[in-house]
């Protein structure tokens, strides 16, 4: 089977068959990229790297495409699948990120999750307990030279199948954190006004799929620290557990506080 008849017995298409890295499906809501194998490391794949944008001197008109279909997953809450393919050898006097032909592919594909970091856009095991990209890079010496310049913990907003859920979420509770009360505008003013990361009661993956989300019940908002430390263990923790640890500190603080 072609790669093109791959794609079309998806539902998907694009705009060249030729130079396209990537396609879609508007009906079903989704996108399909081919993962090289060479870079895919069973916990992050790369899709596509910024550096790709450019040949040479020539652009790559299907960097500007992919990134089309990048947005419909970060913006619109498309799905994103990818299928395994294997390339040609790549020129080592370009580098690891130098192009590369495909020799063969395998037509299955998988779904996965969106990670995006300052070099490039990622893949990551959808079934992994993973809510957050900073549980996913977690090893700097790893991925150092994908994570270098980040300054703040992403949240799992892309992962959300319902961007109105979490804005049903907020409305309902506020954007101050559930756990500890940091509410970011009371702290940084018009700059912080809103910001919330919003957390799933029940991690996505004990789901097993698609399910109608509660904006109160399955939902709810916490700061980047109680959002982090939620998930610190390999379980994570409920709100109430957390808040449980925030005021046992608290009382173990305090006693200091008032001996000086």
């Amino acid at each position: 089977m072609s790669r093109k008849k791959f794609i079309q017995s998806l539902g998907a298409t694009c705009s060249n068959w030729t130079w396209s890295w990537s396609f879609v499906n508007n009906d079903a809501r989704f996108v399909v990229f081919g993962l090289w194998q060479d870079k895919d490391d069973g916990k992050l794949g790369l899709i596509l790297h910024k550096n790709w944008e450019h040949l040479g001197e020539r652009k790559q008109y299907g960097y500007a495409q992919a990134i089309r279909h990048i947005q419909l997953v970060e913006k619109e809450s498309y799905k994103i699948y990818t299928f395994p393919m294997v390339g040609e050898r790549r020129d080592p006097a370009r580098g690891e990120l130098s192009p590369s032909a495909i020799s063969k592919f395998t037509p299955v594909t998988t779904e996965r999750l969106l990670v995006p970091l300052p070099h490039g856009w990622y893949v990551a095991p959808l079934s992994a307990n993973y809510e957050t990209v900073a549980e996913i890079v977690k090893d700097e010496d790893e991925y150092g030279d994908f994570i270098e310049g980040a300054v703040s913990p992403v949240l799992v907003n892309a992962y959300e199948r319902n961007p109105h859920a979490r804005k049903a979420c907020i409305a309902h509770y506020g954007a101050a954190c559930q756990a500890c009360g940091l509410d970011f505008g009371t702290i940084y003013g018009p700059l912080g006004s809103g910001y919330i990361h919003v957390h799933h009661v029940r991690p996505i993956h004990l789901r097993g799929g698609a399910y109608v989300v509660n904006p109160v019940r399955d939902l709810i908002p916490l700061c980047a620290n109680c959002h982090a430390m939620v998930h610190r263990g390999s379980e994570p923790l409920t709100v109430d557990e957390l808040r449980c640890i925030l005021d046992e500190r608290r009382r173990a603080v305090l006693p200091q506080v008032h001996s000086v």
